[in-house]
């Protein structure tokens, strides 16, 4: 397979697809005319991928690229991340990704939020206390 894309980007496409079971010939690959602006380039060629996995029914379509090679490239890339998707679930990176975003933005409990002040609190005393202890040594140093 050529794609136009360095060889380690296919390397490791290939790669994926193996460790999931894709292959080739489990693959129907049709090129549409793209839409949109690009004008007498996108009428006349067919830049558009769509390739549908057979066993799983699984049909990606990718236009993205004005390359048909860059495009068969990222179709295959986005298939197997819909199968990986489909068959690991929440074991995915992307899905990984996805959990640790959402724990990020999630609020803090009401428990977190007491322990945060307290120790805002405990902070803001010691700096008080270096003051008291700074204006005693100035009176004494006078």
């Amino acid at each position: 397979m050529k794609f136009g894309v360095s060889i380690q980007k296919e390397q490791g496409l290939v790669n994926k697809m193996e460790a999931l079971g894709i292959r080739e010939s489990d693959i129907v690959e049709k090129f549409i005319h793209s839409r949109g602006p690009g004008g007498q380039h996108v009428n006349k060629a067919s830049t558009c991928v769509y390739i549908k996995h057979i066993p799983t029914g699984i049909e990606v379509k990718c236009q993205r690229e004005r390359s048909q090679s860059l495009n068969r490239f990222l179709a295959r890339r986005l298939l197997v991340k819909k199968l990986e998707h489909m068959i690991l679930g929440k074991k995915s990176e992307e899905q990984k990704a996805i959990e640790k975003l959402r724990r990020q933005k999630r609020k803090r409990s009401q428990r977190a939020k007491e322990k945060v002040l307290a120790l805002k609190h405990h902070q803001s005393q010691k700096k008080k206390n270096r003051a008291l202890y700074r204006d005693r040594a100035d009176i004494q140093d006078e």
